[in-house]
């Protein structure tokens, strides 16, 4: 008895709706990632085979760019923090802030203080847009006897007691030593020995001892 012969059927599948389900999930992507803002300082720091990532959170940086200007900063999340940072800096300067120049210090997470306190209400009472064109001048630190570095960084040791401050330095690759020495001496006098350098990540070089243990780590943590 002959084999009945069934007709093939191209398959056919309808794809408008998986394509229309695609475009929303990206668009979803695009509308809901958050892009890294530009660096208000551009600095080129030097290379390094570290592979350990600076922390992001309780953060005090202090960068010093490639005229050996030096300034200070906050993260983004320490607002209360950052208020009594400048509360503290207000008291013992006696500069006479009023609430919104404090406020435009704590609340605007872009604020690098990079001015002496005799300009400091003066750049305050501008507005973020404003601060970001002006021409900073950096902290006084190349003077030991006027080391004004010293009082920030004695402010957010007070500001962060009880909390962990990570300490950050990052200095451009063309900064001089003169400003390196006055940021360590500011860490000194508030006892701040261990402070972390930002620098930009290399590989290791192969065949070197480092390049070995990467290898080895890497590939048990894969397995």
């Amino acid at each position: 008895m002959p084999r009945a012969k069934i007709p093939r059927k191209s398959t056919n599948i309808d794809m408008t709706a998986m394509c229309d389900v695609a475009f929303l999930l990206l668009s979803f992507f695009i509308l809901a990632t958050k892009f890294k803002p530009p660096e208000a300082l551009s600095v080129t720091t030097p290379s390094s085979v570290s592979s350990k990532v600076a922390p992001e959170k309780n953060v005090v940086l202090v960068t010093m760019d490639k005229e050996g200007k030096v300034y200070f900063s906050v993260s983004d999340g320490n607002v209360s923090e950052k208020k009594d940072i400048i509360d503290a800096i207000n008291t013992a300067k006696n500069l006479g802030l009023s609430d919104q120049e404090k406020k435009n210090f704590s609340n605007n997470p872009t604020a690098y203080i990079g001015v002496p306190f005799t300009q400091l209400k003066s750049y305050l009472d501008k507005t973020p847009d404003e601060m970001k064109k002006i021409s900073l001048p950096g902290i006084p630190v190349k003077d030991s006897t006027d080391n004004e570095l010293v009082d920030w960084v004695r402010a957010a040791v007070g500001a962060f007691q009880g909390t962990k401050m990570a300490l950050l330095v990052k200095g451009d690759n063309a900064a001089k030593y003169p400003s390196f020495q006055g940021v360590i001496i500011a860490f000194k006098k508030n006892d701040q020995m261990k402070f972390q350098m930002v620098t930009n990540p290399v590989p290791a070089p192969a065949g070197s001892e480092l390049f070995k243990v990467q290898q080895t780590s890497g590939s048990k943590a894969t397995e």
